[in-house]
């Protein structure tokens, strides 16, 4: 079994830009060329879940991206994401994601324009699902944060903590719910995916 999985939902992350038009789309993920180019050596699998501008995505995407999650062998996830909306979907997952550890992580400009903060991000993601306990987390700016902690500043171009004190003690998608726990239902997965190990 590969120790840690990297779900691609698409975003900033794998975005091209076309050079007639100005526009930014969609071809395939980079992830793959990402982690070679950071000389990774840890053995993982990457599945590309869906290619989509997180600005886009619909109820029925983020409830697409938690059955990966569940379906997932692995207990440690890293999942690359939009940033204008990557805090929704935290706390859309986070109640739901118990006995894993799950990293959202993006980048505010695409890896193919050479300056991206997307190699960093991803790097820090990756070390930090290895590390953190189970839970819902995002990782920007060399930082973490708690799925109900966190908010993206658009002034600033950064991802910042949450002034909400109110919200500590529901850190991890284990004690955000109430009552019995429910069994998560079992799905076929028909998403692209790759294994690499280095």
């Amino acid at each position: 079994m590969m120790k840690l999985a990297i779900l691609v939902t698409g975003g900033t992350f794998d975005k091209e830009y076309n050079e007639l038009t100005g526009s930014l789309f969609f071809r395939q993920t980079h992830l793959p060329e990402m982690l070679a180019l950071g000389r990774c050596r840890l053995a993982l699998r990457v599945q590309r879940v869906m290619m989509k501008d997180s600005l886009d995505m619909t109820p029925a995407d983020r409830q697409r991206i938690l059955r990966s999650c569940l379906l997932a062998r692995e207990s440690k996830l890293v999942i690359t994401h939009g940033t204008d909306t990557m805090e929704q979907t935290a706390r859309f997952l986070a109640p739901h994601i118990t006995n894993k550890t799950v990293v959202l992580t993006g980048a505010m400009i695409p890896f193919r324009f050479g300056s991206s903060d997307g190699l960093f991000n991803l790097g820090g993601a990756i070390a930090f699902a290895q590390t953190l306990p189970v839970g819902v987390y995002v990782a920007m700016n060399g930082r973490y944060f708690f799925w109900d902690q966190v908010t993206k500043n658009r002034e600033r171009g950064c991802f910042v903590e949450t002034k909400d004190r109110s919200r500590i003690g529901r850190r991890s998608g284990a004690s955000a719910g109430s009552g019995a726990k429910k069994k998560p239902q079992v799905f076929r997965s028909q998403d692209s995916e790759s294994r690499i190990s280095h």
